[in-house]
């Protein structure tokens, strides 16, 4: 089938799209890929929803910000949508199913037996209605209320995604979001993942809070700063580090208070090493020893972070541009074959990516209504 996958990340930075033909198992084909910026008027909405989010009980009743927020991120979609396919020859009647994410605004790891709780505010009932397309969304709940981690979803992808290019284990998938995330395949149907720390999220919200802009583009902060070493070690000492996977985490699990003495420059370098070393760990606490790292995510266009990445592990780090892939469709990608594969009730989380207790199916399907 042809599926449209939308995705858009915790940096609010855009809405990626991707085209794929599949049937959730193997990839017949890559359709067109691309993106539409976030409009203001939604960013700040999402902002406002988080902020919302962040400071929502448990038991208390769902804020009315997340309806407001769901239709109007669907909104955003479909006008993205429209015209990403119209640019490309397309209309909604040539895509048989969406894949829609949706925008997380909360995300809390299950912790002493008590399950996690995470939000992705998407309406897709609005979606499939306005499209005449069925939509295939809300991929984490059924996963989290299994006690599994609710994140990372892409490992599956990602182990297709390497099959399609002919690529071999072991081989590990590091995708730098808000969060960074590790996909490990050791070979045939064996793959393990989980979040290793910190992606871009800290290094945005800091440029935010200090004023310097939205994030740091080509690592220009970072470049000419100096790693405090005091600093990251305060941040490598949190418990999460030691934890064992599976394991996931929300971008605002970090506070930038052991940043505040630093000046703009020294706290973006160490939040780079804080990352990498993040990562370093993650492959160390797996006893990972893959032969290449493929880098996706937005973390790849920072010269700092790969940089980092490449002294502080010991395989060759590669962008997804140098084997062939769309660093920034990846997660669009994802979402399309997720979308298949919760068509056909197939599997997307497992034991060693969330922590499920067995393979698990997830997402919904919403048709358009009848009119």
């Amino acid at each position: 089938m042809r599926v449209l996958g939308f995705m858009t990340g915790t940096s609010l930075d855009a809405v990626d799209m991707a085209v794929l033909d599949t049937d959730g198992e193997t990839i017949a084909g890559f359709g067109p890929a691309g993106e539409r910026k976030l409009s203001e008027p939604l960013r700040d909405l999402m902002l406002r929803a988080t902020e919302v989010a962040l400071k929502w009980g448990r038991g208390e009743p769902r804020p009315d910000i997340f309806d407001e927020a769901a239709v109007a991120g669907a909104e955003e979609h479909y006008v993205a949508g429209e015209a990403f396919l119209k640019a490309n020859g397309l209309s909604w009647s040539d895509i048989d199913l969406i894949g829609m994410h949706g925008q997380t605004v909360l995300h809390e790891r299950p912790k002493d037996g008590v399950v996690g709780r995470t939000v992705q505010l998407a309406d897709g009932q609005w979606l499939a209605d306005t499209t005449g397309v069925p939509v295939a969304f809300d991929f984490r709940t059924a996963d989290v209320a299994a006690g599994g981690e609710g994140a990372p979803l892409a490992p599956v992808y990602h182990i297709a995604r390497a099959r399609a290019s002919g690529m071999a284990p072991p081989l590990a998938v590091l995708n730098i979001g808000g969060v960074a995330n590790v996909t490990f395949w050791f070979g045939g149907d064996d793959f393990a993942a989980f979040d290793t720390g910190p992606g871009n999220g800290m290094i945005d919200l800091l440029l935010q809070s200090r004023g310097a802009g939205r994030y740091d583009e080509m690592g220009r902060y970072a470049s000419v700063g100096m790693v405090d070493e005091a600093v990251l070690n305060a941040l490598l000492a949190h418990p999460y580090f030691s934890a064992p996977p599976p394991k996931s985490l929300d971008r605002y699990d970090f506070p930038l208070t052991p940043l505040e003495p630093l000046k703009l420059e020294d706290a973006a370098a160490t939040l780079v090493a804080f990352t990498a070393e993040g990562v370093r760990r993650g492959f160390e606490l797996a006893g990972a020893d893959p032969s290449e790292v493929v880098v996706c995510g937005g973390g790849r266009h920072n010269p700092e972070i790969m940089k980092a990445l490449a002294q502080r592990l010991s395989m060759p780090v590669r962008k997804a541009e140098d084997v062939g892939w769309r660093g920034d469709s990846i997660e669009a990608e994802a979402f399309a074959y997720l979308a298949a594969r919760t068509a056909r009730g197939l599997p997307i989380s497992f034991p060693k990516t969330t922590g499920v207790p067995r393979p698990l199916p997830g997402g919904r399907i919403v048709r358009p209504s009848a009119s």
